[in-house]
Parts: C-alpha cells; sequence; structure tokens
C-alpha cells in the first residue's frame, strides 16, 4: 500500500514538474535549517542542513542549480530534493549550508537567480 500511496502522490506532484533545460529565473531565496533538519524530504532522504540543498516547486528532484545572490555576486550550485517554498512570493528554498555560502543568513532571505546545470 505504501508504494501505492507514493506512485499517486508523485503522480499528482509531476503534473506540475517542468523540464529543467534553459531554466533561468529571478526570484526571492529563503533558507530553512535546523527545525527541519533530520526530516523526510518530499524526495523520500533525509534534510540535512549542511547540505547544498533546495526546495523548489516545479524543477525535478535531483536537478542541480547555480543560485547566484544578486546582492554579492556570490553563487553555490545545490540539488533539488524538496518541494516548496511554502510562503508566496518565494521562488526556492535553501539548506541553511546553501544560504550560508551566498552569504544571506543575517537577512534571511535574498534576491537569486536561479540557472539549471546539465549534468
Amino acid at each position: 500500500m505504501t508504494g501505492a500511496l507514493l506512485a499517486l502522490l508523485t503522480g499528482c506532484a509531476s503534473s506540475h514538474i517542468i523540464d529543467p533545460r534553459g531554466y533561468d529565473q529571478t526570484g526571492t531565496a529563503s533558507y530553512y535549517g535546523s527545525r527541519h533538519h533530520g526530516k523526510r524530504t518530499a524526495s523520500g532522504e533525509a534534510f540535512d542542513q549542511h547540505a547544498l540543498t533546495a526546495a523548489h516547486r516545479e524543477l525535478p528532484f535531483g536537478t542541480r542549480v547555480q543560485v547566484t545572490n544578486l546582492g554579492n555576486a556570490k553563487s553555490v550550485v545545490v540539488r533539488i530534493n524538496d518541494r516548496g517554498p511554502h510562503t508566496r512570493g518565494r521562488l526556492i528554498d535553501l539548506s541553511r549550508g546553501a544560504a550560508q555560502q551566498l552569504d544571506m543568513l543575517r537577512s534571511g532571505t535574498a534576491k537569486v537567480r536561479i540557472q539549471a546545470l546539465s549534468d
């Protein structure tokens, strides 16, 4: 039954999944950390706040994207492994580790450019 439920949920979520080729968007990033550390992500893996991962509403799990903080030009490459952000007006939720590399821990959010990378 668990497999059937997973297939059903995956089927529902996949209707909004987009092709990452050529993905290049600008928007607001936020981050999530200790409160979610160790909990399961939408992809099924445990969330590690220190890893370089992110949540995105539409990009497929496993997609690698370069995120650039437009305020300071710092960049980081993250792997999409969760769904979100769940706050209106946000484009991506980064792990704490990724947010630290972008120097956005103090502000909590940053205007970013997200570019999908080819494998």
